[in-house]
């Protein structure tokens, strides 16, 4: 099976988009896949949820790697990968990707730089996932470039209509200049309280507004103490709560992103 790559992305923060790439991450190395997970975000949630509680403390990050793209140094891909004992592996990062926004900016070919990077390593994964910062900057837009599709947490408590829009005329955009391939890999409700009414009502929303256009998955994320609680002690959803209803969800998810594919 070819190498699937999968951007997680929401302009909008507080969607869900670190707990998903992780946990559906995990949720796919549990069906025996191999799986990389990228962290694109300076802020290093990803990093830091999966038990790297400094990530400013590490040596080799995807800033590193996205400075030897732009330099044409030839390091190697696999450099600072790190391995999680819940069988997923972890391309960190952390605040000097911040710093990294300009040099892309100024170089050639800036939005394929993730790319080039990532590339090599298909033939090491099943799956690769970018965890994507809540901005629509150069960053995403080569995130976009090096997938195949992009999967959209939205989150249930409020009608995102307009940072929707935003987002899919990105996409439409990064599939019309630089990557035609890129698909909309699925709509994914997320903090769902199925005993609040705006939640239903935003759900049927999305799945009226949307569902002819792109694929809204049925496995909807529940809200959970114990999801807000797993990343401060590093560890999965699984990890901290296996038999509860959001790791079931996350197991579902997986189950319908590799049917798919």
């Amino acid at each position: 099976m070819p190498c699937r790559t999968i951007a997680v992305a929401n302009q909008k923060g507080g969607t869900g988009k670190t707990a998903t790439t992780l946990s559906l991450g995990i949720a796919l190395a549990h069906r025996g896949k191999r799986v990389l997970l990228v962290d694109t975000d300076p802020q290093g949630d990803l990093t830091k949820s999966l038990g790297w509680a400094d990530p400013d403390s590490l040596e080799t990050t995807i800033a590193n790697h996205l400075g030897a793209v732009i330099e044409g140094e030839g390091a190697d891909p696999r450099e600072g990968i790190l391995s999680h004992k819940e069988g997923v592996d972890l391309m960190p990062a952390n605040i000097e990707l911040a710093g990294m926004e300009m040099p892309i900016l100024m170089a050639m070919s800036r939005e394929q730089l993730l790319n080039v990077w990532a590339s090599p390593l298909k033939a090491d994964y099943d799956f690769i996932l970018f965890d994507c910062a809540p901005t629509l900057g150069i960053i995403p837009v080569n995130a976009f470039v090096a997938s195949d599709s992009v999967l959209i947490p939205v989150s249930v408590e409020y009608l995102p209509a307009s940072a929707m829009v935003g987002l899919l005329n990105t996409i439409g955009r990064v599939r019309r200049q630089i990557n035609p391939a890129l698909a909309v890999e699925g709509i994914l409700l997320t903090l769902f309280d199925s005993r609040n009414n705006l939640a239903h009502e935003v759900e049927q929303t999305i799945r009226d507004q949307y569902g002819s256009a792109c694929r809204v998955f049925d496995t909807v994320i529940p809200r959970a103490v114990s999801a807000a609680e797993a990343p401060s002690v590093g560890a999965s959803i699984f990890a901290y709560d296996g038999r509860g209803k959001v790791a079931s969800a996350f197991e579902r998810l997986a189950e319908e992103v590799v049917c798919r594919g």
